[in-house]
């Protein structure tokens, strides 16, 4: 293909019908090849689907899409803004390839992509209620006779199975409140017809969990595509994640839990000391949490399969947010963080959750490097197709020979205080060049540390 990315942003919008009233030229092309025109309603099923969620749920929605033209398959990033009656697109990202050929494994995985649309939708609520059951991909004759009732309790109707080491990946999820896949359940009172469940967290305007929706997927349906292992994914096991999950958060989060409850004197009055030691050890228990969450991150970001999602981000707007999340440790310090000012915007493509990421772990150090009573700025700026944003601290400041080192895995340049892993500064690095850009360091040695992501910015 003679033109395998297009620069920009694309354009288009829908009316509330459906049809399309204005589409930058690739877009139009590809919609009046699909048998559509302005005015028609939009021949990209995909495309539609994202923009119609978008009108029902009254917010911006963004999605990968790959669509199928003559000349191959095109790969893009669709967000969709409702407002007013119409919705606007825009596509962040478009890169055309050639149409795969279809192999024997990939055509394996089609078919399981398939046998899943034989499965039905369940949500239920905090007190695990059935609150809905509906047919897989809106068909007739998905949903079992005997599917649960509105009201039926889900332990009523199903029966977690643990895995080979004893794990029941849905009661994890629900403990941590978050997404779970893989779980197997029997049906109560026929444990011969099993199910393959999988479900994320559902939450509320004020982030207020409200119950869970999932899919639940007869095991006789579930066609398993052969397993090809793949040498240039080696480094860490498959299930390190879940190793380092059972192995080492679920205990530390009780050591924590239950060091706080001795440190506030919940059960009882206790010597001054003992309460300390008590306050010590919550405090060593998240200081190693933290390096568990940076050991997750690391096998994330290492393997070779690795990617990020291209998604509109205002840098100021996540600067703020991050200086919202560190408030209570900079006044800890007695140190003022001066964030970005709300009326300001900086716009650049990035994913938003490693974004913000990235940003709490350069205001973290700031705080924990910087002097008490100081400032910490964090400042933005666009020029030359690029977004940055600065965190600049008093401290003593990065001399140049550090400047590249302070980068690399588990450096902490001879620093021995108990605060950090050495990997926060290698996974933030990892992070931003995989969105297209980088991290660097500026400032004179003896003025500061200014510490500065840049990204692509929006145009």
């Amino acid at each position: 293909m003679n033109s395998p990315a297009h620069p920009g942003v694309l354009r288009a919008a829908l009316a509330p019908d459906g049809c399309l009233l204005s589409a930058d030229g690739p877009l139009l092309a590809l919609q009046r090849e699909a048998g559509g025109d302005l005015g028609t309603p939009i021949a990209l099923p995909q495309i539609a689907a994202v923009a119609r969620l978008s009108r029902r749920l009254g917010v911006t929605v963004s999605r990968p899409v790959v669509a199928a033209a003559e000349r191959g398959d095109i790969d893009m990033w669709v967000r969709a803004r409702p407002e007013g009656e119409a919705v606007h697109l825009a596509i962040i990202d478009w890169h055309e390839r050639p149409a795969a050929t279809l192999s024997p494994d990939l055509a394996a995985r089609d078919s399981d992509i398939a046998a899943l649309a034989d499965g039905w939708i369940w949500q239920i609520d905090t007190q695990l209620r059935f609150q809905m059951t509906l047919a897989g991909d809106d068909r007739q004759g998905a949903l079992p006779p005997d599917a649960p009732v509105p009201g039926t309790r889900f332990s009523g109707y199903f029966d977690l199975k643990p895995d080979e080491e004893g794990d029941m990946a849905m009661l994890r999820g629900l403990t941590q409140r978050r997404a779970f896949s893989g779980q197997i359940a029997a049906l109560v009172g026929n444990g011969d017809r099993l199910f393959r469940l999988s479900g994320f967290p559902l939450f509320d305007m004020a982030g207020q969990l409200i119950g869970y929706r999932g899919a639940a997927l007869p095991m006789e349906h579930i066609v398993v595509a052969p397993f090809r292992a793949d040498p240039a994914i080696s480094l860490y096991p498959a299930d390190f994640s879940k190793r380092l999950d059972r192995s080492l958060r679920q205990p530390l989060g009780r050591i924590i839990a239950n060091a706080d409850t001795i440190g506030a004197q919940m059960e009882g009055p206790l010597r001054p000391d003992y309460a300390d030691y008590a306050q010590d050890i919550a405090s060593a228990g998240r200081h190693l949490m933290a390096l568990v969450d940076d050991l997750a991150d690391l096998q994330a970001i290492d393997r070779p399969d690795f990617s990020v999602v291209a998604e509109e981000v205002d840098l100021a707007d996540l600067g703020r947010r991050a200086a919202g999340l560190l408030g209570v440790k900079a006044l800890d310090r007695g140190i003022a963080i001066v964030a970005p000012e709300t009326d300001c915007a900086v716009n650049a493509i990035g994913e938003f959750r490693r974004v913000l990421q990235i940003l709490v772990n350069l205001v973290g150090n700031a705080l924990r490097y910087a002097p008490e009573g100081s400032l910490v700025r964090i400042v933005t700026e666009q020029q030359h197709g690029e977004a940055c944003i600065m965190v600049i601290d008093q401290g003593p400041g990065i001399a140049m020979a550090d400047r590249e080192r302070i980068f690399d895995k588990f450096e902490r340049l001879g620093r021995d205080d108990a605060g950090g892993s050495g990997l926060g500064l290698y996974i933030s690095r990892r992070l931003a060049r995989a969105m297209g850009g980088d991290i660097h360091i500026d400032g004179e040695p003896g003025e500061g540390a200014r510490f500065i992501l840049s990204l692509p910015a929006m145009e």
